[in-house]
């Protein structure tokens, strides 16, 4: 029986989406799962077309929805019956409704982690380049610690833009279609978180290897942000410990950031695995 099917990978970065769509790739149900692709922004600018401007006239609600499934069907090469399309990026939180209106039938999947940790992580890459020179980061506030963190939490940062549009997901309309995945629940049980979401999702059942887990590095990808090594993932799964490299007074601010895992803050009935 081949599985078909529309879902979406968004939620806060350096959180595990990478492992996550390596470990579901093992499933032969899965057509696709990786890294964020085009296919929001494309979507949104096609939008912009049909909604305002001299053009808005020519397009009907059943034309609007044909030419946006299209778009991601016709991206992956796929008729929409020939396995599963997991596609990734971080505007998806941002669009509920639209995927609500076009894939009735998706679940948006959220990974999410301490933002200590994922501020963190983002600086340790960082720290181990010599030159700074990850564009992650505008050379303009690469000078130091400091300023490098200020640049991830804005608005327009990296961590900032992710995390208010997470929050507006969960709190959101649409909260039902979020299925949240904590970081540390899926690198310390990984066997029952995968299980969870495989039956979530509607996935077959199979039996995920996570001491084999392979990435397919995108080498030009992380490169062409002059961060080698962002979307690496080791080949096991498991915790690792270690000391945090930000001084007190960040790990104080960022701390207390994990709302999802409060039980009576989740009023829109959104799906948590922590």
């Amino acid at each position: 029986m081949t599985h078909h099917g529309v879902h979406f990978m968004s939620g806060l970065p350096r959180s595990g989406s990478t492992l996550l769509s390596a470990i579901l790739k093992q499933n032969p149900a899965i057509r696709h799962a990786g890294i964020s692709t085009p296919v929001a922004p494309m979507m949104v600018k096609l939008t912009s077309v049909m909604v305002e401007g001299e053009f808005q006239t020519e397009f009907d609600s059943g034309a609007t929805s044909r030419i946006l499934r299209g778009t991601l069907y016709n991206y992956y090469g796929s008729d929409g019956t020939d396995g599963v399309i997991i596609d990734n990026n971080r505007m998806w939180c941002t669009r509920l409704g639209l995927i609500d209106s076009l894939f009735p039938n998706a679940r948006v999947i959220c990974c999410v982690r301490d933002p200590v940790w994922i501020v963190d992580s983002f600086e340790r890459l960082f720290q181990r380049d010599p030159l700074l020179s990850s564009k992650i980061v505008p050379i303009q506030s690469r000078g130091n610690l400091h300023d490098r963190v200020e640049h991830l939490l804005s608005k327009d940062g990296p961590f900032g833009y992710c995390w208010r549009a997470l929050n507006e997901a969960y709190f959101g309309t649409f909260a039902q279609k979020l299925l949240l995945v904590d970081y540390d629940r899926l690198v310390t049980d990984p066997s029952g978180t995968l299980r969870q979401i495989t039956g979530v999702l509607g996935l077959p059942k199979y039996d995920y290897d996570f001491n084999k887990v392979d990435t397919n590095e995108p080498i030009a990808f992380d490169q062409q942000l002059g961060t080698p090594g962002l979307h690496t993932v080791r080949p096991q799964v498991a915790a690792s410990h270690r000391r945090p490299v930000l001084p007190p007074e960040i790990v104080s601010r960022l701390a207390g950031g994990t709302f999802w895992r409060k039980q009576d803050m989740n009023p829109g009935r959104a799906t948590i695995i922590a």
